[in-house]
């Protein structure tokens, strides 16, 4: 009976185990620099055998890194070839990370499973120390500096758009930031590009476009079907070795109804068309009428005088000029006598 009562006992003990054997993790969080190579340290404070180490980024559920003794290791896609366990110890969990940008900013959390003593966790915060955290000294938010965009544009709801950050820099470029600032929200990252030992490295992270980096480091968002949302202020940091340099681009997008550019456009181009085809007609026809004209010239020039056609477009004369008399040749008559009567009439009678 007391066998039976032990075999029981032991049975509950072996469907409870798991819920009593809970991770003992460390308290607080640990606060970790935003730097090229970091190391996240989550070294298990106990000895023991080491079963997996596991990274996940909160709030993800997908863990980023897994290590297994016999299994090797597996990243996703986004830290492929840019974390590394560094397996100083037989249980040591800690990562390095390369190739960082700012979103790789957050909270990172680290699960190492051991035999005997269970899991081990540890939180770890990443911050760029670099920029000065924001004072909240009051309720009131603070008061937003006007910004002067150095570029303009206008785009209409359902259209494709390109915003270009192309910046003549005074020195080498080694990266880019994009930002947005959406009408009354501070500005958020979406697009990061840097050059790493590698060659160039493109971050993505716009939910509604594409960001593209050259090799010179000009950084370009593409739009499609842009909607109101899209309207606001883009900007590009440019971080150079002489010091950083920005760029700030505004984009309206009209609520339907309003003022639409490609309307106004078509508008301008009907009138322009409709202007130069009545130009051209009035061509035509004036060229027409000369040719005429100058045709009916030479065909009067080649006719004889006898046969030309009066021309009653010619101005004529209010006083007529008075016409010669033609010269005609009539035979004159005169009374002459004869010679021969003369002498006959003087010569004496001979006897």
């Amino acid at each position: 009976m007391e066998a039976v009562q032990k075999d029981h006992w032991y049975f509950v003990v072996l469907i409870f185990l798991p819920f009593l054997k809970v991770a003992v993790p460390q308290k607080g969080a640990v606060t970790v620099r935003l730097e090229e190579g970091m190391v996240l340290e989550c070294l298990c404070p106990w000895d023991g055998n080491l079963s997996m180490v596991s990274w996940t980024k909160i709030p993800d559920k997908d863990p980023i890194a897994v290590f297994h003794p016999e299994y090797g290791v597996a990243f996703s896609h986004h830290y492929r070839e840019r974390i590394e366990f560094l397996k100083n110890t037989p249980m040591d969990g800690s990562i390095s990370m390369r190739n960082v940008t700012h979103q790789d900013i957050g909270l990172y959390h680290c699960s190492v499973q051991t035999f005997p003593q269970g899991p081990w966790t540890r939180n770890i915060q990443v911050e760029d120390l670099d920029e000065p955290p924001e004072e909240d000294n009051g309720t009131e938010p603070p008061t937003l500096e006007p910004i002067t965009p150095d570029m303009e544009l206008v785009a209409e709801e359902d259209n494709n758009l390109t915003i270009s950050c192309n910046h003549e820099h005074n020195g080498t470029v080694y990266q880019v930031i994009l930002e947005k600032m959406p009408h009354g929200h501070p500005w958020g990252i979406i697009g990061v590009c840097k050059k790493v030992e590698g060659g160039l490295l493109a971050e993505d992270y716009s939910d509604r476009g594409r960001v593209s980096c050259t090799d010179s480091l000009d950084v370009s968002l593409h739009l499609t079907d842009v909607v109101q949302e899209d309207g606001g202020f883009y900007r590009c940091t440019f971080s150079t070795d002489a010091g950083v340099q920005t760029t700030t681009v505004l984009l309206t997008v009209p609520p339907p109804g309003g003022f639409s550019l490609s309307t106004y456009m078509m508008y301008i181009y009907i009138g322009a068309g409709a202007a130069g085809l009545v130009l051209l007609v009035a061509i035509i026809v004036l060229a027409v009428n000369h040719r005429k004209k100058t045709k009916r010239e030479e065909y009067r020039v080649k006719l004889h005088p006898s046969q030309r056609q009066p021309n009653f477009y010619e101005n004529i004369s209010l006083h007529p000029r008075k016409k010669p008399r033609p010269i005609r040749n009539c035979p004159v008559y005169a009374n002459l006598q004869s010679v021969q009567s003369h002498k006959a009439r003087h010569q004496p009678h001979r006897k």
